[in-house]
């Protein structure tokens, strides 16, 4: 019968230990990326989507203004793009948007002067981001909005321009109303879409009027911008520009100043009607 000599060595166990280590080493570098790299870089995904988006607004009003210039009957198609999608392999989420036609019957904005009450319509894209901040681009009353919670802008200005005459300051204002159509008027997801444009008519309105008023959602923006192309006749007191009415404001308003440098009101508004549909097919007036 043979004896067996039992020896204790400790190469298996320091085996195990060092898997282990390299086990816990892998997780914690995953943890690391996962937790501090990932929304970072999902974050910038989103901030360079934004971008994206407003270059793509930038891009929609300008077909829209050429639309309007040449007054042809032709159809463009612009691309929006919805949202981002996840990072494959990690825990990441979507970011998605909405775009809607505001035409006329979907909207309680306007403009209005002694003579005239116009819609004020817009086509908006609303970004419901999960790692960047939620924005919002409107193209309104022919210019570019973005919003966001801690403020809102005029990325791109109307088309207004402006005459100093000795006794009155004359308004030119062009800008579209949109038309949309029921059942493509709206859309969400992450993917792209497009938006499909045509010019349809335009009408001058023009006259003298005690006053301007534009009934908005982005009250801000626009106080600032209209202060900011109209700013030589607001310092001379020619006009007065601001927020009405004072403590609860609903809409922006232009008037005489009422001062010694007072002068009258004139403006020549260009209603362009433009259609509008998301999706494809064709666009109907």
């Amino acid at each position: 019968m043979k004896n067996k000599k039992l020896i204790k060595r400790k190469d298996a166990v320091a085996g195990v230990i060092e898997a282990l280590l390299l086990v816990a080493l892998v997780a914690i570098i995953i943890s690391t990326i996962q937790l501090v790299y990932i929304p970072q870089m999902m974050e910038q995904r989103e901030s360079d989507h934004m971008d994206d988006t407003e270059n793509q607004f930038s891009y929609l009003k300008s077909v829209i203004d050429l639309q309007s210039m040449v007054k042809e009957d032709v159809p463009i198609s612009s691309p929006i793009t919805l949202g981002s999608r996840e990072l494959p392999y990690f825990v990441t989420a979507r970011a998605f948007g909405q775009l809607d036609i505001i035409d006329k019957d979907r909207t309680d904005d306007y403009i209005l002067t002694d003579f005239l009450n116009v819609s004020l319509t817009s086509i908006k894209y609303k970004a419901h981001n999960s790692y960047f901040t939620d924005q919002t681009y409107a193209l309104e009353g022919g210019c570019v909005i973005v919003k966001q919670p801690d403020g809102e802008t005029v990325k791109i200005e109307a088309g207004i321009t402006i005459r100093n005459e000795s006794t009155e300051i004359k308004i030119n204002y062009s800008f579209p109303v949109i038309t949309g159509i029921s059942g493509k008027n709206s859309t969400c997801g992450y993917k792209n879409c497009f938006i499909r444009t045509n010019y349809s008519s335009q009408h001058v309105y023009s006259g003298s009027t005690t006053f301007i008023r534009i009934h908005t959602d982005y009250l801000d923006a626009w106080n600032v911008s209209l202060n900011k192309l109209l700013e030589e006749e607001v310092e001379n007191g020619y006009i007065t520009i601001e927020k009405r009415p004072i403590g609860s404001p609903g809409y922006v308003s232009i008037t005489p100043s009422g001062g010694p440098s007072s002068k009258n009101l004139y403006i020549e508004l260009t209603v362009i009607y433009i259609g509008a549909q998301i999706g494809p097919g064709t666009v109907i007036i």
